[in-house]
């Protein structure tokens, strides 16, 4: 069973690797999507400003090189399974998140909004396995303790 745990996590995370790197890749154009949808709070736009001077860079672009670089850095440790827990809750964050922002298929009319609700229900599930990999943990367990008297 542990073998198995380990090749599952190995292959759910070449998700997160591949997908970080494909925004660190085409970071304006990763920058442009979360322009449209994203906008900076009244409260924080004053510091966006300093930071943005500082790195002579938009904020949409330093949230694309975050995200990139978070998605594989997660995806790292998941897959070898050094502070997967923590950083399966930072990923169940951001993909909850983002699903909120960026998957408005409340918006749009019935056959229109098939892509967005599939693509929502897919962050779902991700979210799910997430939440199954912060549950299991570093350690393995013994057969009774993990599935009790069924």
């Amino acid at each position: 069973m542990p073998a198995f745990v380990t090749f599952g996590r190995i292959l759910f995370a070449v998700l997160f690797i591949y997908t970080g790197a494909t925004k660190l890749f085409a970071i304006q154009a990763t920058a442009d999507f979360i322009a449209t949808k994203v906008v900076v709070p009244e409260q924080i736009a004053p510091y966006a400003k300093q930071i943005e001077a500082v790195t002579a860079m938009t904020t949409p672009q330093l949230l694309a090189i975050s995200v990139g670089v978070l998605e594989i850095i997660a995806g790292l440790m998941i897959a070898l399974n050094f502070g997967a827990r923590f950083f399966a809750m930072l990923m169940v964050i951001y993909i909850a998140v983002s699903t909120v922002l960026f998957s408005d298929f409340w918006n749009q009319a019935a056959p229109d909004n098939a892509a967005m609700v599939i693509d929502a229900l897919k962050n779902l599930s991700i979210i799910g396995a997430l939440f199954m990999i912060m549950g299991y943990g570093r350690a393995t367990r013994p057969v009774e303790a993990a599935y009790g008297d069924v």
